[in-house]
């Protein structure tokens, strides 16, 4: 078929067959990974590209700091490695956090595609591996150096040939050599089949190559956010957010300004980067910050370059969004997941009825480690990310949805999986009652955690929590979300970020944050109070004092 012969219904089928090819990819990462924070919750993304490293599609499975920012990594793997330079069989590796997805966690790998001979499109991939050496998966650190492996823009393989050195490299700097080169090879195998898949579709409607399906993917997508964002309201806003930060308060400043030409958020204002690892690269910053644009404009349009193109960013250089190497990033995700409340609270100025308060945003993941009985020398027995989540901000029309991730998308570790792998029993895992603000409409519920070790040894916690300080704030009348806490069953309190040891025979109190919640909680309809006593998600205490409910069982 040739590209002058195809329709719109033609090109419409092969696009969504495209969204199909990058979802079978990233499942396929899904499956085969080695990390438990990939396999079980979904810590990855997947994408097509084409020749100029603009990304065609992106699959369902993934986080958007991931897929946003791998959008902009392939652009690098390009001006390091030419087009014309790649063949069949190379495979290209980087965890370069300003080059790649903000932190040396993340490995992104990028596989030409070829069919008959001739380079077609590129494949990229990333996955947060659970340790690659240094000071661990926290904020301590103090420059990038100190985080771990740090991978520049290399080949992994050369025409089929992996990188023996490299991999060797890669297996002498981690405490799970095992797990870590298995991620490797499962983020190499899911871009062969994402490849595989693409020249089967090829070949099935007699494509030579996708420049016209590229542009119409891209043209489309484009248009259609353009189309919505003339729907809207021209201005702009500003808001302004204070966060924990590591050994003081941080402000996140932002000016949103809607035009004919899209929309556009600047972070002026925003205070400088931290001396610890809680810095963001603008990539990231950048990757949620639309994400959070296209959660309230354009939610149906699938994400692309096109879509992403009348979505930007800019922040100063040297302010904690726009963090300049080598500044330390691994607990970057901490303030760049805060992002997308910030743009919230600029949108609601101009279209209040599309908008949520404020959620707990970050993920409250316990980055756990320590020995085994029997365990020799320095070597960590165990290292594992058991990803944990609060509450989301009370919705306009709904309440907000308990222990979810919003915005990452990563589910929570189950419990069975981590007590399987490690040496930790979670005795309590359970919502946690009254942290949703109340409202009209309340925020959603956070969860309590309680876990000690079963080998009776202690373990490392490397906290990164943040909204201990400054909890989601409700709005329009909506009260505040629960603070989060970090203690010990025995009464102390720890410090929401940095290296801790968890005694022996103590257990470790995880609070996470519960969302704001929006409107008057006394304009509640009473049958919801009612429903939330009934299930233990409100006191009667709260009910008859908050929501003004006058029940028997508050008696």
């Amino acid at each position: 078929m040739s590209s002058n012969s195809l329709g719109q219904i033609d090109l419409q089928i092969m696009w969504n067959r495209l969204i199909a090819v990058v979802e079978e990819q990233a499942q396929t990462l899904m499956r085969t990974a080695f990390s438990p924070i990939v396999r079980e919750a979904g810590d990855l993304s997947a994408g097509v590209f084409d020749l100029k490293g603009r990304m065609l599609a992106q699959a369902v499975t993934g986080t958007p700091g991931h897929v946003n920012s791998m959008a902009e990594s392939v652009k690098h793997f390009i001006r390091h490695f030419p087009t014309q330079t790649m063949k069949p069989g190379d495979i290209y590796i980087t965890n370069d956090p300003w080059m790649g997805t903000g932190h040396t966690n993340d490995f992104v790998l990028t596989t030409p595609c070829f069919k008959d001979g001739r380079l077609v499109a590129l494949f990229s991939c990333t996955s947060h591996l659970t340790d690659i050496g240094g000071i661990g998966f926290g904020p301590d650190a103090t420059d990038v150096f100190m985080e771990g492996l740090y991978i520049p823009m290399l080949k992994l393989a050369d025409q089929g040939r992996m990188n023996e050195t490299l991999l060797a490299m890669i297996r002498a700097n981690t405490r799970l050599p095992v797990d870590t080169e298995g991620d490797v090879y499962s983020l190499a195998g899911c871009n062969d089949i994402g490849c595989r898949r693409l020249v089967e579709m090829m070949e099935e409607f007699e494509l030579a190559d996708l420049d016209t399906l590229s542009g119409f993917v891209l043209e489309r997508s484009r248009e259609a956010v353009l189309a919505e964002v003339a729907k809207l309201p021209k201005g702009s806003w500003r808001n302004e957010m204070m966060i924990d930060g590591y050994d003081s308060p941080i402000r996140l400043a932002a000016t949103t300004t809607i035009s004919d030409k899209g929309i556009h958020v600047d972070y002026t204002g925003t205070d400088p980067q931290a001396r610890h690892g809680i810095n963001v690269p603008i990539a990231y910053t950048t990757a949620y910050t639309v994400f959070g644009l296209g959660c309230v404009v354009s939610a149906r349009i699938p994400n692309n370059a096109g879509s992403l193109a009348p979505l930007t960013v800019s922040a100063p250089p040297g302010c904690i969004l726009n963090a300049q190497k080598p500044a330390p990033v691994l607990s970057r995700h901490i303030i760049g997941q805060m992002l997308p409340d910030v743009a919230f609270g600029c949108l609601r100025q101009a279209v209040p009825d599309r908008v949520p308060a404020e959620g707990t945003s970050c993920l409250w993941n316990l980055n756990v480690r320590g020995m085994v009985k029997g365990g020799e020398g320095g070597n960590y027995g165990f290292t594992m990310a058991v990803t944990s989540n609060g509450g989301t901000g009370a919705r306009p029309h709904a309440d907000g949805l308990s222990a979810t991730a919003y915005p990452s998308g990563v589910r929570g570790t189950p419990v069975e999986i981590a007590e399987s792998i490690t040496p930790l029993i979670f005795w309590k895992k359970e919502l946690r009652p009254d942290s949703g603000g109340a409202g009209t409409h309340r925020g959603g519920l956070g969860q309590i955690i309680e876990v000690g070790s079963g080998v009776d040894m202690p373990f490392d916690l490397l906290a990164a929590y943040d909204r201990i300080d400054y909890p989601p704030r409700g709005r329009d009348g909506g009260r505040n979300g629960a603070p989060g806490y970090v203690g010990l069953k025995s009464g102390r309190t720890l410090k929401g970020k940095g290296s801790q040891t968890i005694p022996p025979g103590d257990r470790l109190v995880i609070m996470t944050p519960g969302g704001g919640g929006l409107g008057d909680p006394r304009q509640r309809d009473p049958q919801a109070v009612e429903q939330d006593v009934a299930e233990g998600l409100v006191s009667p205490q709260s009910a008859q004092e908050t929501y003004g409910l006058q029940r028997k069982a508050a008696e």
